[in-house]
């Protein structure tokens, strides 16, 4: 006999909000195994084990529409791990692209922070100065008064 749960217990157990199974159900990623006569959703273990999966999907980048596809590959009697592996991959470039990216991003704060001079008056910051700039992240030439 498997045991299913309300929406609620479903949610507290796998510690998610209501409004997070509500709006995976509305795209379509998860759906109640049943509902009782008064409308109430009732989840199974393959729901958990389902959210579960999109939670964990989700804290390793992968978006909503990258589950989705995630999911239908796990379904599909055609696909194979390959067929994962490639999301896998593709989604690791987009990963170590973003790390390049708030590297570049650190590299030009730190520039921007040494230049700062913390006793000086706010209109004479390279900070704020680079920030009014057109692009920001590059330190200005500031005239020393």
């Amino acid at each position: 006999m498997t045991t299913e749960l309300k929406i609620g217990q479903f949610a507290k157990q796998v510690g998610v909000n209501i409004e997070t199974i509500r709006y995976y159900e509305r795209l379509n990623l998860l759906g109640p195994t049943s509902r009782l006569p008064s409308g109430y959703r009732l989840y199974d273990r393959d729901s958990q084990r389902r959210l579960r999966f999109i939670k964990n999907a989700q804290t390793l980048g992968f978006t909503l529409h990258e589950i989705e596809e995630l999911l239908d590959l796990r379904v599909s009697s055609k696909a194979r791990c390959g067929d994962v592996q490639r999301k896998a991959e593709a989604k690791l470039k987009h990963v170590e692209a973003k790390v390049r990216d708030l590297q570049s991003l650190a590299t030009a704060l730190q520039r921007l922070i040494r230049t700062c001079r913390a006793g000086q008056p706010t209109d004479h910051c390279p900070i704020l100065q680079s920030l009014e700039g057109e692009k920001a992240g590059t330190v200005h030439a500031t005239k020393r008064r």
